[in-house]
């Protein structure tokens, strides 16, 4: 192939596409899980409502719900993947191995933001939310209906494989999936440009920008207790039971459990079977949307 202009243009205008076809093709799951949020700055400042808004009755001044104090920042990382197509290699047409790299390109890419939110998630026994606690954690403060600090829980301690049941049907779900640059397909492919005249290496590769953190912990319930029955309906209650500042019932319904394919076939026997293990009718089939992910880690 003759390195020229139109030629360059079709290369990249090819490689493009193959990035592109797999890229819409790939099945993501943050989304399932995460409220995304568009960015426009390096970094966003979610002063979050210091507790889930509620009503009460009208007695006097109206009384406001203004911001928390605890501001939580998500700063925004640029990412990227680059793959250099050899001179020799578009010269002699060997170009038959790009096709297949430049859509595997694609599918990272898609894939990322799922990386990006489920790493989050794993890391949520370690990490801090908004309140300055580790989002899964037993001392979560809040105040009381007399008005006193107090604490509450969303964690389930042990040492078993970690699972997750949360609310996650809602406007706001647990975590947070921040877009601040969508992945963009970038290339220097001119004869001109510095790899080209320096190394004979056309390149090609794909950027964003992009953040993941957390948002209530009392929509979500972090288990490191063996994933049965017992465990699961524990994690239910105390979601039911999660309470707001003053002691408001938040009513919290949890609808998803999220497990890494290691609980993949326990997760589905207590969600869909008819009948438990003793015969008896299964109370959990049906219950909550099972979210099976392979990019949760221990």
């Amino acid at each position: 192939m003759l390195i020229n202009n139109p030629n360059l243009e079709a290369l990249r205008v090819g490689f493009k596409t193959s990035f592109q076809q797999a890229f819409d093709q790939v099945e993501t799951y943050h989304t399932r899980v995460a409220t995304t949020v568009t960015s426009t700055s390096s970094a966003n400042v979610y002063g979050w409502l210091k507790d889930l808004p509620g009503m009460r009755e009208w007695i006097g001044a109206r009384l406001i719900k203004s911001l928390g104090e605890n501001a939580y920042t998500l700063q925004n990382k640029p990412f990227e993947s680059t793959v250099g197509v050899n001179r020799d290699h578009i010269e002699d047409d060997e170009l038959g191995q790009y096709d297949m790299l430049f859509a595997n390109l694609g599918e990272m890419a898609a894939q990322h933001p799922d990386q990006l939110v489920f790493d989050a998630l794993s890391k949520s026994f370690e990490a801090e939310c908004f309140d300055g606690q580790p989002y899964f954690d037993a001392d979560h403060p809040t105040i009381d209906k007399n008005g006193k600090e107090t604490t509450y829980s969303n964690i389930l301690t042990g040492s078993s494989t970690p699972w997750f049941f949360m609310k996650a049907k809602g406007k706001i779900k647990p975590l947070i999936y921040q877009q601040r640059k969508k992945a963009e397909f970038v290339s220097m492919d001119k004869p001109t440009d510095e790899p080209v005249f320096s190394r004979k290496e056309f390149v090609y590769g794909v950027d964003t920008r992009e953040a993941a953190g957390y948002t209530y912990p009392q929509l979500a319930i972090g288990a490191k207790t063996a994933l049965d029955a017992a465990s699961l309906k524990a994690a239910r209650k105390m979601l039911r039971e999660m309470k707001g500042d003053q002691g408001r019932v938040l009513n919290v319904v949890g609808d998803t459990l999220v497990v890494p394919p290691e609980l993949e076939d326990t997760a589905r026997e207590l969600l869909l079977a008819e009948r438990n293990a003793a015969g008896a009718t299964n109370t959990l089939q049906g219950t909550a949307e099972l979210l099976v992910v392979p990019y949760l880690t221990a």
